[in-house]
Formats: structure tokens, C-alpha cells, sequence
């Protein structure tokens, strides 16, 4: 079976920008749905000016911030606010199976989008809603990226922060967005699955706010169990010494997850060349670790400050607990296990630039879906207005009344 055959014959619609929906259409793309990106005729997705204005680096031309939530998509520039527009763009919901959008409520009520109207031309589509803040409530209406609804206001900031009063870290770019962009997908596919079976439509609804809360579940849970926040960790008395991170000689780190510590630990000790260790009554086992955790902690971040990196990923090769080592975002490019798995294919532009972009995480029948770039803004604008049966006059038409590009 063939990865693009999943949801062949499934048409997306998909009226969103930034990285949250939009991402969404990229998994589904990437599992074989035909997703129309439509943008607007003079603006297009606000993520196509990021690299002309100068917020992120590109190289090549290839501005990454549009390639990885739109690769695979068909693009058409159209003006819903035009009724010429938005006609096509009903005449596209008529077609379709699934119309996707991250508009905020008001805005789809006075474009004509909302549910009540795309259900009009089409009672049977599956209505995808991506949200800051959810559909219900007082800030059902309020826009959020997620810096703000994921990262600030789901309380994951907060969880990664320091106890000691500095500033939390900012989260990286579309942090929140990607992981929530999946949870449209997956909620797509249950619906289209839903409508198969009993041939009734969903609404599907996701927000930032709550894919931080699945995220962060393990606390947020922990604390409405216990009255109080989980405690945050302390890299220097970590319950579990063998359940840490540590620094090398170069300034590496690796992290050592020996859940089951006892039975390991010898083995370890051996391999860092610190028997001594086992045979120190302070550390004979879990139990007297956990007492004297500081004191264990103190001397494996010695021993491992001792030598580098490449040291101990040789002692640790055939070790059978489980440890890693921290990789930067460049060096996973050469990693042989993302590559043979892959896992950052590459695809290749109209310009000629190759460049590998981050798989969706689910693979069917061991295969890695085949990826196609990014569409221009409005490049298959001409296409798709002929697909729905419209002449050249009437598309010059158009173009000439500005409803599309």
C-alpha cells in the first residue's frame, strides 16, 4: 500500500494562515488528501513575508516557515470578501469532503464561512475549527498564537521555568502550533472515519489552551490531586541520581533514564570506570541513593565532567540501560536513525533548492510519506478554477474584478 493512498479521493479546504491549521493540511497532504490552500489575492499567507522582512533567516529563497505547514498543497488566490470570491470558494465547499480554518468567530460570521453557511452549500462537510482559546467562554472570540494561549496561559512556561525568579524561557518557533496542527489532523481523520460509518459530519475543534493541558497532563492533574503544583526538578538532588542529566568535558550533555536503577547500576559504575561506587555503602542501592542523591549526583557530574562527549558514548555503547545523548537541531540532519527512518525527507523546489522537512510522526506500512513542496501564492489558481468547470473569459474576468489572482 502506498502512503498517498490513505486519504486519496479526500478534498481539504483549508482558509488559514500561520502554522497551527495550516499544519494540520500538511499531515493530511501528506497522507494523500487533495488540500486547497486559499489565500488572499495581494497578501497571501502572512508567513510568506517572514523572510523578506527579515524575522527569520532563509537560505536559497526557501523560507522554511511556509515550506514544513504547506508542503503538498494546491494553492489559489481568492478574496472571500469579494461575493465573486466567495462564491468560488462555496462552489470548492460544494466538492469537498473536510473546510478547515483558524478565522476567528466574528470574522467567519461576517465573511459568510461560519458553520451555518458552509453547511449550506454543503450539509455534509466536516467543519475543522483550530482555536486559541476554545469555542465556548469569554475569550471563545479572542485571537491567540501560541506563545500566548499554549505556551504562557497552558501553563508550560510556567512548568519549564526556574524557581528562581528570572525570566521563563521563550518558546521555540510554533512550539505549540505544530503539536496542535496534528490534533486537527487526527481529529479530521475520526471524523471523516465517523461520516463513513453513519454518514454524519462533526464540527472539530481544537485550541492551543488545550493541547498545552494534554501536554502537560501528568501536572496538571498531579496538582488538582494533590491541592498544590508538582515540584519542579532539581538537576543537583534528582530523586533518582540515575535518572538525569549530566555535563561532558566539552560541553556536552547526555541523559541517563535507568528507571529501574538497581539493576543497572553495577553495569554503569563499571562502564565509567567507578566500581568504587558500588561498593560505597552510600550508594549500595535505590533506597540509599535517594538519601544521599545529592552526594551520588555530585560525583557521577565528576566523573562525567572528567572525560568528553565521545568518551562516554563509546563506554556507553552496549550499555543495556537506556541513555542519549543531546543533539542540536543541525545535527539530526546527519543522525543515520532519522535518516533511515525517514524522518526529515527531501523534497525540492521550483527553484531547484533541495531541502529536508520534518515528517509528520506517523508512518503507515513503514513507509515515509513522499513529499511535494510548498505552492507558490496563487499558483494553482488557474488550474483550480478550471477544474470547477469555469472558462478562460470568466477567470480574466475575475482577475480583473480582483476576486482572485
Amino acid at each position: 500500500m502506498v502512503v498517498e493512498s490513505i486519504l486519496q479521493g479526500v478534498k481539504v479546504v483549508e482558509l488559514a494562515a500561520w502554522t497551527f491549521v495550516p499544519s494540520a493540511g500538511a499531515v493530511l497532504a501528506d497522507w494523500g488528501a487533495d488540500v486547497i490552500k486559499v489565500e488572499h489575492p495581494e497578501t497571501g499567507d502572512p508567513q510568506r513575508a517572514l523572510i523578506s522582512s527579515g524575522v527569520v533567516a532563509g537560505a536559497g529563497g526557501v523560507n522554511h516557515f511556509i515550506e514544513q505547514p504547506n508542503r503538498g498543497k494546491r494553492s489559489i488566490g481568492l478574496d472571500v470578501a469579494n461575493p465573486q470570491g466567495r462564491e468560488i470558494l462555496y462552489k470548492l465547499i460544494e466538492q469537498a469532503d473536510v473546510f478547515s480554518t483558524n478565522l476567528l468567530p466574528d470574522s467567519q460570521r461576517r465573511l459568510g464561512i461560519d458553520v451555518e453557511s458552509i453547511r449550506a452549500r454543503n450539509p455534509k462537510i466536516i467543519f475543522a475549527r483550530g482555536h486559541g482559546y476554545g469555542p465556548k467562554g469569554p475569550q471563545a472570540e479572542r485571537g491567540g498564537f501560541d506563545l500566548a494561549a499554549y505556551w504562557a496561559r497552558g501553563g508550560i512556561g510556567d512548568a519549564l521555568a526556574a524557581e528562581d525568579g528570572s525570566y521563563p524561557s521563550p518558546q521555540r518557533p510554533a512550539f505549540g502550533d505544530l503539536f496542535g496542527g496534528f490534533a486537527i489532523a487526527s481529529g479530521i481523520v475520526g471524523a471523516l472515519f465517523k461520516r463513513e460509518r453513519t454518514g454524519v459530519p462533526s464540527i472539530v475543534d481544537v485550541s492551543l489552551l488545550a493541547t498545552a493541558i494534554w501536554q502537560l497532563a501528568p501536572d496538571i492533574v498531579g496538582a488538582g490531586v494533590t491541592g498544590q503544583n508538582i515540584p519542579k526538578f532539581d538537576l543537583a538532588e534528582m530523586p533518582n541520581p540515575v535518572a538525569n542529566i549530566y555535563r561532558t568535558q566539552d560541553n556536552r550533555f547526555l541523559a541517563l533514564v535507568l528507571l529501574q536503577a538497581d539493576r543497572f547500576w553495577s553495569d554503569l559504575c563499571e562502564r565509567i570506570e567507578r566500581v568504587d561506587m558500588v561498593e560505597d555503602e552510600r550508594f549500595a542501592d535505590a533506597k540509599v541513593r535517594f538519601v544521599n542523591r545529592k552526594e551520588c549526583i555530585a560525583e557521577l557530574r565528576r566523573t562525567f565532567e572528567s572525560k568528553p562527549l565521545a568518551h562516554w558514548v563509546q563506554r556507553l555503547e552496549s550499555f543495556e540501560g537506556v541513555w542519549d545523548v543531546f543533539q542540536s537541531a543541525l545535527e539530526l540532519h546527519d543522525d543515520p536513525q532519522v535518516e533511515l527512518n525517514g524522518y526529515l525527507p527531501k523534497t525540492t523546489d521550483a527553484n531547484g533548492n533541495t531541502f529536508a522537512l520534518a515528517a509528520n510522526p506517523v508512518q503507515f506500512d513503514e513507509q515515509s510519506p513522499p513529499l511535494r513542496c510548498a505552492p507558490g501564492h496563487g499558483e494553482h489558481t488557474d488550474e483550480i478554477l478550471q477544474e470547477l468547470g469555469l472558462d478562460w473569459d470568466r477567470i480574466v474576468e475575475l482577475k480583473v474584478d480582483s476576486a482572485v489572482l
